[in-house]
């Protein structure tokens, strides 16, 4: 007996020393967090008008990626690669409504491989884009949403400005109601039961909360909206279309869903009012992430749980006179990523390229397990949470509809299928004003970059990650 203890917790402390989690902690919990259309707007990635203290807390307890790319900047092709270790191609996840068990059947989801591995898997809001995606392989228990929607609007007031016009509600409403009257203070509430559930539990845990905001519309409760003075935002200074674009790059018309409430589209007072209704909604679900944060150090559950913080694409807000994601833009594809774990140091950042198809490995790996999963297309970015300059990929690539794209630490190009290209110079022009693609003295970057898009990811990973 003394001999079996004696191996059980030599393998205890080998895991410790793999996985740098305390002895006699087995597996961490993981508290998975998405943040629905939030792009890096946030204090902690240097903005200056973001009220996100909860968030920016959490960064100084972990390390900040501060050069992330989603696959798709589209949310339900973005979460089902994300959540399957699984690039886009033209026969998947390219819509927004995309089904990750009709796109790629039977693919190995995280949640499922970590489920074989004796975690109690848990989804609350949203995570894949539809509730019933993977669930029965994927989710311990069944994936829970609230009852309302996140385009419910509750504003008496909201309702006279619908008329008679077929649209999903307002563009924004900040009535005087408490954070649980909107479904993101709800996901909140169901997270923190489910953590005071999972403190008595056994097993350890992979707690996965999507919020919907700063999702469209723009709701949340006036408290949030008075953080900020509207008057004293500044517009984007860049809201011409850029210089030689391609006819094929656009910005979303998503937006034009909402009433206007009788504003001029992209007039000086739209652009403050969508202006005001986003960073409302960030502040808003920044609370409700101080809520989890705070119980989850009340329970104690802090020294052995890892805290993944992600959004799930980027967003425009007004640059160009584009709202919204749907393009391969800079600022459609790069994502917020916060990743806080006990073994780690805190307050690092990190400038090296990830990709979300990387979240997959990058778990697992720090989880201590090794993936049975094959079919992954990602790279485990543990290194850089151990040396955050470490030599890393080259580039990372993204797709919407009709362009593939590739980001380097320099350039972000793009092709479309009609052969029309795209060529911003990240450091000289980085709110990607001028396309460059047809400039003669970028010819040579223009081919390189070309050659690097049509070779793929395989050729771009780390040395020591080559397949």
């Amino acid at each position: 007996m003394k001999k079996i203890t004696a191996l059980f917790l030599l393998g205890c402390f080998a895991l410790s020393i793999l996985t740098g989690w305390p002895q006699g902690a087995a597996k961490p919990n993981i508290l998975f967090i998405a943040v629905d259309d939030l792009r890096p707007e946030l204090g902690c990635y240097g903005s200056t008008v973001a009220k996100s203290p909860h968030i920016d807390k959490l960064a100084s307890q972990g390390t900040v990626f501060n050069r992330v790319y989603c696959q798709v900047a589209v949310c339900g092709a973005s979460r089902a690669s994300l959540m399957t270790g699984l690039r886009p191609t033209w026969e998947r996840f390219l819509k927004y409504d995309t089904f990750a068990d009709k796109d790629a059947p039977g693919a190995m989801t995280l949640p499922e491989e970590l489920k074989n591995n004796g975690y109690h898997c848990i989804s609350n809001g949203k995570i894949f884009h539809h509730k019933n995606d993977t669930a029965k392989r994927s989710w311990s228990d069944d994936p829970w949403k609230p009852e309302m929607g996140g385009t419910s609007f509750i504003d008496p007031k909201s309702k006279s400005m619908i008329g008679g016009r077929k649209k999903r509600g307002p563009v924004l409403e900040s009535p005087k109601v408490s954070d649980t009257a909107y479904p993101d203070g709800q996901i909140a509430d169901k997270t923190i039961a489910d953590l005071k559930r999972m403190k008595k539990e056994e097993k350890p845990f992979f707690l996965a909360c999507g919020f919907i905001k700063p999702h469209l519309p723009f709701y949340a409760p006036k408290k949030y909206w008075d953080l900020y003075d509207r008057a004293s935002l500044e517009l984007a200074d860049n809201r011409e279309r850029p210089k030689n674009a391609p006819s094929a790059l656009r910005g979303s018309g998503e937006i034009h869903n909402y009433h206007d409430r009788g504003m001029k589209y992209n007039s000086d007072e739209w652009h403050r009012a969508c202006l005001h209704g986003y960073y409302a909604c960030v502040s808003y679900v920044d609370a409700q992430i101080g809520k989890i944060m705070k119980t989850l150090d009340d329970l104690d559950l802090r020294k052995n749980t890892m805290v993944v913080l992600w959004g799930d694409h980027g967003w425009h807000l007004g640059e160009h006179n584009f709202w919204s994601k749907h393009n391969l833009m800079h600022l459609s594809t790069r994502s917020p990523l916060i990743v806080s774990a006990p073994r780690f140091k805190s307050g690092q950042t990190c400038d090296r390229l990830v990709e979300f198809v990387d979240l997959y490995p990058t778990l697992i790996d720090l989880s201590g397990l090794k993936s049975v999963n094959e079919k992954l297309e990602g790279t485990s970015f543990k290194p850089l949470l151990e040396k955050p300059r470490s030599p890393w990929k080259k580039a990372v690539f993204s797709q919407f509809k009709s362009a593939n794209g590739v980001v380097t630490d320099s350039y972000n190009f793009a092709e479309f299928d009609d052969g029309q290209k795209m060529l911003f110079d990240l450091k000289a022009d980085p709110d990607e004003n001028v396309n460059l693609a047809a400039s003669p003295e970028h010819k040579k970057t223009l081919y390189r970059l070309g050659k690097m898009l049509k070779d793929g990811w395989s050729k771009i990973l780390p040395n020591e990650t080559k397949r």
